[in-house]
């Protein structure tokens, strides 16, 4: 179970699947949701994505040369929408692209074959919503925009994310759901929190093999399905999670339920 055990071809897309492709040697992933008719929704840096035909591109980090989107733009109508001051914008599915190739996120995975998949941002434990929950998130976000980048908090991942489960992590503080951010954080983490078994294990193996289980079992905990920090928020509220997010500056209270639909005791807006 690799990298490449995702990949896809376009015919078997279908509506509302969260798709992804990777940047600059599998050194990253830019993610989406799939619309129908060879159209994606994505969330990126405020005005970093401009369709094929109108001269730029977007990736997770600063784009360069060799992440300009080189396929032919397919001139959908739509291709490059995206409201002003917005980062979520609609592309099509070679704009989207580039010179990646085609690759699906994989939903409702079992504790072990998360765990299997070393490479994070290829899969979650999570269910996901029906399509049309899906879409209609994904396409009102178009429209009404997803809030401020930031690339360990509310990146291109958290946004699919969200689309597909309906949840966002609660909090300003540590990561979202991104189990990609979750890897680049966790592989440093889980060296330092290795080092004690050095103390123990003399062997160059066994010191690999702690420091391996300590990032997975890291990156297991930073899960959308099974961390305890994430709260059902339906789309129209969006503006509302924000504000709570912010401290509720206005001094309004809201009614925030409990619910216990997931692993874990989790808060429900809306």
């Amino acid at each position: 179970m690799g990298v490449l055990s995702h990949r896809v071809e376009r015919s078997d897309l279908e509506a509302g699947d969260h798709i992804y492709t990777w940047r600059t040697a599998f050194a990253y992933s830019h993610h989406g949701i799939y619309v129908g008719g060879n159209k994606v929704v994505h969330f990126t840096r405020d005005a970093q994505y401009l369709c094929s035909s109108s001269q730029s591109a977007s990736t997770w980090f600063s784009p360069s040369a060799s992440d300009i989107p080189s396929a032919a733009c397919l001139e959908i109508p739509d291709c490059g929408f995206r409201k002003q001051r917005s980062g979520v914008i609609m592309s099509c599915l070679n704009c989207f692209l580039g010179n990646g190739l085609l690759y699906c996120f994989e939903y409702g995975v079992s504790r072990l074959a998360f765990i299997a998949k070393f490479r994070g941002g290829t899969c979650t434990t999570a269910k996901s919503d029906p399509p049309e929950a899906v879409i209609h998130r994904a396409m009102y976000l178009l429209q009404n925009g997803f809030g401020n980048y930031n690339l360990f908090t509310h990146n291109c991942e958290d946004f699919a994310l969200y689309c597909k489960t309906g949840f966002l992590v609660c909090g300003q503080e540590g990561l979202g759901g991104s189990g990609q951010a979750s890897s680049f954080v966790g592989a440093p983490l889980a060296a330092i929190l290795s080092l004690p078994v050095r103390l123990f294990v003399s062997s160059p193996v066994g010191i690999v093999t702690a420091t391996a289980a300590m990032y997975s079992l890291n990156r297991y905990a930073t899960d959308i399905g099974v961390r305890d920090d994430v709260i059902e928020v339906e789309v129209e509220d969006i503006t509302l999670f924000h504000g709570n997010q912010l401290g509720d500056r206005d001094g309004s209270s809201h009614e925030i339920d409990v619910t216990d639909s997931r692993p874990g005791k989790r808060q429900r807006i809306g």
